[in-house]
């Protein structure tokens, strides 16, 4: 616990940064999800009592499946696969886009607190940012008609954005983040992508990404997303008792 608020203090503009994209992420759900809840005339409030209470269950299951994360044979060791988005996408699916975040901030706030961070909180920023690349756009989507066809439209959308935008998100900022972190070259970085998979051109970050990224963050929303599909509906009637959807 220690070692965690050594880490806020010494990282406190980018805590500041981390906090304000989450605030403008919860923002823009909020919104989004005001707009589907006046075209289905649904009037109760949008983190309600029992939600909240629903929403911290959902957080912690997330949080203990994002400790169980294992790496991948065709990416270096520091990317590794973890299923948290798959108690997140079941509770956003049944109270919403504004959940679905909460879920993803909580999930990693517990993290910190259990394990710490260690990537200065960029490692951490970036499961918020990704998480949320595929739980908002699937839960707003289904957010405006909850039908098993939009569902379905919902996680290929959703797990479409999360392999583009994790994929850009690694390109553009992780990658060169990690290696200012470390003070490691950026092509070190890019070669122990080549070590473990010969798609990956030397000294090439789009390749990384191609090779290494893409298709991880296309399993893990393909993956979450079966899973989903397959599990909802049975437990929907739980989930929601006393609830309007």
């Amino acid at each position: 616990m220690n070692d965690l608020f050594k880490s806020v203090a010494e990282n406190a503009l980018y805590v500041l940064s981390f906090l304000a994209i989450i605030v403008a992420v919860f923002a823009v759900a909020v919104l989004l999800e005001k707009a589907a809840r006046k075209k289905n005339d649904v009037r109760e409030p949008i983190l309600g009592t029992r939600k909240m209470a629903m929403i911290g269950m959902f957080s912690a299951i997330a949080m203990i499946l994002h400790l169980f994360d294992f790496p991948l044979p065709f990416a270096p060791a520091f990317y590794k696969l973890d299923f948290s988005e798959l108690p997140i996408l079941v509770g956003t699916f049944a109270f919403g886009p504004a959940a679905g975040v909460t879920m993803e901030f909580i999930k990693i706030l517990l993290k910190l607190f259990v394990k710490g961070t260690s990537t200065a909180f960029v490692g951490d920023l970036a499961n918020f940012v990704i998480g949320c690349s595929f739980i908002l756009p699937a839960s707003v989507i289904y957010a405006f008609r909850k039908d098993k066809k939009t569902a379905i439209a919902a996680c290929i959308i959703g797990t479409a954005i999360l392999t583009v935008f994790g994929t850009a998100f690694n390109a553009v900022y992780l990658l060169p983040a990690f290696s200012r972190l470390y003070g490691m070259p950026l092509d070190q970085l890019l070669a122990m992508g080549s070590a473990v998979n010969p798609r990956v051109k030397e000294g090439s970050i789009i390749s990384f990404v191609v090779a290494c990224v893409a298709p991880l963050n296309l399993i893990k929303g393909a993956s979450v997303s079966i899973v989903t599909l397959l599990i909802y509906k049975p437990l929907s009637p739980i989930i929601k008792t006393g609830h309007r959807a």
